[in-house]
């Protein structure tokens, strides 16, 4: 088996050490060669090579951006894809600071465990066939969002420009400061969803493709409880910026059993497809990328088009 790793030196939690290590363990096993990012974008262009050259598994040692970033570099979009292209097996070691997607498919957080887990499924020759969320052209694992959620990663980014740290306790004050920022503006989202009437006056919207997913240190937070891997997307869209219900619906996505309903949410767990568009631009982001300001996004679900190496899903 021929195996392209991808190590992000800069993600928060890789270390030389467990660098070594995954190395070492995946030698072992497979004709091994690795690779380290040198900028954004090149995640992207080794996966794409690792695909040219038929490379059976590339592992990813990063954060969500350089998993995404891998993705969209070696798997080609539904109207592309003809049936011929060379289509790598993923496997994923966490290495970033949230590391969303990995918890998400009940790998470890811990990159010694994840790296024992990756070799003993690889082992038992165990994969995992899992669906994708489509915005517009690009991929994504676990989430995208407009409004809110992007200008929180809008100002991460810029802080992590600046060598900050994106730690838990940044995203909260991030959160509080954007959320109060976000609250004077006048709601323009419109979701359009099929079968459903349309819903306006959206103040912020999620759309996912896992639950939970995104996490408070170790919390995981629950937006779409029946969204999963297998089958389609979530959406999440919220109508008040009011303090108290914001606060009882912040409870309720905190909670261990968590279904979240209000009069200001919008909420469905299992769609093919959502368009959202905005009278004014506004923040898009995907598996917690800041990628820019949009009036039009169209959000797609895209079942069993990826092969991970991970457990199966609890049933």
């Amino acid at each position: 088996m021929r195996t392209l790793l991808i190590v992000n030196p800069n993600a928060t939690s890789t270390t030389p050490a467990t660098r070594d290590l995954l190395a070492h363990a995946l030698e072992s096993r497979t004709q091994l060669t690795v690779a380290h990012t040198q900028h954004r974008g090149h995640a992207a262009e080794l996966a794409q090579w690792a695909s040219t050259n038929e490379m059976d598994l590339i592992v990813v040692h990063g954060g969500d951006g350089t998993v995404n970033e891998t993705i969209n570099g070696f798997l080609p979009l539904p109207e592309l894809n003809d049936g011929q292209a060379w289509i790598p097996r993923l496997g994923v070691i966490p290495g970033g600071s949230a590391n969303v997607f990995a918890r998400a498919l009940g790998i470890s957080p811990d990159p010694v465990t994840a790296t024992n887990q990756l070799i003993d499924l690889l082992t038992l020759n165990h994969d995992r066939k899992i669906g994708l969320g489509l915005a517009d052209d690009r991929w994504f694992t676990f989430s995208a969002g407009v409004g809110l959620d992007a200008d929180v990663c809008e100002a991460i980014d810029a802080s992590r420009a600046k060598g900050h740290a994106a730690t838990p306790g940044r995203y909260i004050r991030t959160t509080v400061r954007q959320f109060f920022r976000a609250k004077r503006r006048e709601p323009h989202i419109r979701i359009e969803i099929p079968g459903h009437q349309a819903v306006d006056e959206v103040h912020y919207a999620f759309v996912t493709n896992a639950s939970p997913w995104t996490y408070l240190n170790a919390t995981p937070v629950r937006t779409n409880p029946g969204t999963s891997f297998e089958t389609g997307l979530g959406v999440f869209a919220v109508r008040s910026m009011a303090v108290l219900p914001t606060l009882k619906l912040a409870g309720q996505l905190l909670s261990a059993n968590g279904n979240p309903k209000s009069r200001n949410l919008f909420r469905e767990d299992d769609v093919p497809t959502v368009h959202i568009e905005t009278k004014e631009p506004i923040g898009l982001q995907i598996d917690g990328d800041f990628i820019g300001k949009r009036n039009v996004v169209d959000f797609t679900a895209v079942p069993d088009v990826l092969e991970v190496v991970a457990p199966q899903p609890l049933r």
